[in-house]
């Protein structure tokens, strides 16, 4: 086996274990066995995961929930400047905050479908990463830009995450069934309580 690890890196190694994760279910997935993957032997992945199992978990919960993100922990002083970064992206944004949010609800849907393997891993995990805290100050502008007064707009924002994750659930789980919806008719049914859910939170 190739002791060649120069393309190794974080990202490659999420990105091959959500494949597995895909193709043999969370309990497929082992060190040894996504070593063979990447072809290197298992003790490089521990290079870039030092903690092992459960920081590679937590890495991916991270990479699924963050656009560009490689599941790196925010430091404490690093928090301020995401929340920056969040409130900028917002003020280059001119769209009503209802539009703000289904953009950014649609974004988050499709990265929990496109990852749906991992999803009970999000059960769990919370990720903190700056591309996190930088969607969820996002979020908080344009609830905020909606009348969401400042001591509910956690509570408001937790009502986000949580319809996102349980619409997606709901729909992996009857993916199967003879009488599921076909994409067109899950989204617009993601939509419809998407569009009753910000009714409301600005009501």
């Amino acid at each position: 086996m190739s002791r060649n690890y120069a393309g190794l890196s974080r990202e490659r190694i999420i990105l091959e274990a959500l494949h597995i994760i895909a193709g043999r279910g969370l309990g497929g997935l082992s060190m040894r066995r996504l070593g063979d993957a990447l072809e290197v032997e298992a003790m490089a992945i521990y290079h870039h995961f030092p903690l092992g199992k459960e920081q590679l978990f937590n890495a991916i919960t991270a990479y699924v929930t963050s656009p560009g993100s490689t599941g790196e922990a925010v430091p404490e002083e690093a928090a301020p400047d995401a929340d920056r970064e969040g409130d900028d992206a917002h003020e280059a944004d001119t769209r009503p905050w209802d539009e703000r949010l289904t953009s950014w609800a649609d974004d988050y849907r499709s990265r929990l479908l496109e990852y749906s393997g991992a999803l009970s891993l999000l059960v769990h995990r919370a990720p903190a990463t700056p591309a996190d805290t930088a969607a969820r100050a996002l979020v908080h502008r344009a609830l905020t830009d909606a009348g969401v007064p400042a001591d509910g707009l956690d509570r408001a924002a937790d009502a986000l995450y949580s319809y996102c994750l349980g619409a997606v659930v709901h729909e992996v789980r009857h993916r199967g069934d003879e009488d599921a919806p076909d994409a067109g008719e899950a989204a617009d049914r993601f939509h419809h309580g998407l569009r009753a859910l910000l009714r409301g939170l600005s009501a």
